[in-house]
């Protein structure tokens, strides 16, 4: 929903601390780095589940680069779409080239409201990374990954707290 109301201000991650707009990707975390911080939380792992938890691994940090390509792709052409020639200041002032400006707005327009895409995309892949996780895991290692994520994003939040409070110095 959020994504639809300001896809913007879900990107940037305003309502993050410092470090953890650090670490943000598309609107939130990405899901490999998750499992790279559960993994040595929630040992012992049978041979079946390491073969899973690495297969979920590497799925997933392939489709967080196809998204991060394409939301690359697209950045790039909705920069190539700006930078036209045909919306330069001068050439937007006369009359005859209006329609041409509105019409590379509009299509700068569509490709930016497809952010919103990615976003549900990235959501996406984030909600079934955490379902995988959940098949592959018991009750008690569930219980353990809840414990290493909360732990992990409270110590990102306090190395936030730190870096704010350092000593500057000026100039």
């Amino acid at each position: 929903m959020v994504a639809k109301t300001d896809v913007f201000h879900l990107i940037s991650g305003a309502w993050k601390t410092p470090a953890e707009r650090c670490f943000l990707w598309m609107g939130g975390f990405r899901p490999s780095e998750i499992i790279k911080v559960i993994v040595n939380q929630i040992e012992p792992l049978t041979e079946q589940q390491i073969v899973g938890i690495c297969g979920l691994q590497q799925s997933t940090h392939e489709a967080e680069e196809a998204l991060s390509q394409g939301l690359e792709a697209l950045n790039q052409s909705l920069s190539d779409s700006i930078v036209s020639d045909s919306l330069s200041p001068a050439s937007a002032q006369l009359p005859p080239h209006l329609s041409n400006f509105m019409s590379h707005m509009s299509l700068a327009l569509n490709k930016l409201s497809s952010l919103e895409g990615f976003v549900l995309q990235a959501d996406n892949l984030r909600h079934q990374t955490i379902h995988r996780l959940n098949q592959l895991l018991t009750t008690r290692q569930e219980a353990r990954c809840i414990l290493a994520v909360a732990e992990y994003f409270h110590r990102l939040q306090a190395l936030s707290s730190l870096w704010l409070a350092r000593p500057r110095q000026d100039g």
